[in-house]
């Protein structure tokens, strides 16, 4: 019997080196992992965690993901946010939220894990909603973001909303559906801000039943059109959760694809 590919979401992991907070909110934190070695100084990772913007998820199922990374090196932080279901969650301030965390990222690393981050803006690694948060903050404030490595990305919301992807967690996001707000999907949705100005790599399972590869597809079809420097992998055996699990086929994809927007600087 196959292994259950939600059994990533609750693997315990080792607790985080240092939590700082980036807010007031008990939810503006971010947990900061020192990475193994004695290597060369490496550009940080931000993980922003999927769960469709939802409350009960958090943060911490990335938790054996970015133990993984800073294993491999990599100076990691998993970046907590207010989402649906918590006061001042949803629109904005989930959005201002990673804004503001990602904004900070450099300056709070740089002091709690001296000499181990490369100076310049975080790698943003983002699985799921995650995902479309990276893609997010790279449109809105591209000179804080070194790098995007979208992982099964919600990469377009108005799609998201006719899909009813989660049971309707869009339109718990952004308050209903694009004909109500148009304004508001204007400014969130990754598919209207093409192109990126940022380096994206985006890897998605064509087995992924939790959101679809075509949303991926769509996306990164009208990025390149509009100029954008976007690569799609699609990975044929993967569902949605193979790709924040390093015990999963899909892990040395993951790793690879981080390696490349390293080595595109």
């Amino acid at each position: 019997m196959p292994a259950d590919p939600r059994a990533v979401l609750t693997r315990p992991a080792p607790s985080p080196d240092e939590t700082l907070a980036y807010g007031d909110h008990p939810d503006q934190i971010v947990d900061l992992r020192r990475p193994a070695g004695d290597g060369p100084a490496r550009p940080l990772v931000a993980v922003l965690h999927g769960g469709f913007w939802r409350a009960e998820y958090d943060r911490t199922h990335t938790g054996p993901l970015a133990t993984a990374l800073a294993a491999l090196g990599w100076p990691v932080a998993q970046l907590e946010y207010r989402r649906t279901g918590q006061p001042g969650g949803g629109w904005p301030g989930t959005l201002t939220d990673v804004l503001a965390g990602v904004a900070a990222l450099p300056a709070l690393a740089a002091r709690a894990l001296p000499g181990r981050v490369a100076a310049g803006p975080p790698l943003l690694l983002g699985h799921s909603a995650g995902g479309h948060l990276a893609l997010y903050a790279a449109a809105h404030a591209p000179a804080t973001v070194r790098g995007v490595l979208a992982l099964a990305p919600v990469a377009d919301l108005a799609e998201a909303y006719r899909l009813d992807l989660d049971g309707g967690a869009v339109a718990a996001l952004l308050g209903g559906g694009p004909t109500e707000h148009p304004d508001r999907y204007a400014a969130a949705d990754p598919r209207e801000l093409v192109p990126l100005r940022t380096r994206t790599v985006i890897l998605h399972g064509v087995q992924d039943l939790q959101v679809p590869v075509t949303i991926s597809r769509g996306y990164a079809a009208a990025a390149k059109a509009a100029g954008a420097d976007v690569s799609l992998v699609e990975l044929p055996e993967c569902e949605h959760f193979g790709l924040i699990d390093p015990e999963s086929a899909a892990w040395p994809r993951v790793r690879a694809a981080l390696q490349s927007l390293h080595k595109d600087h």
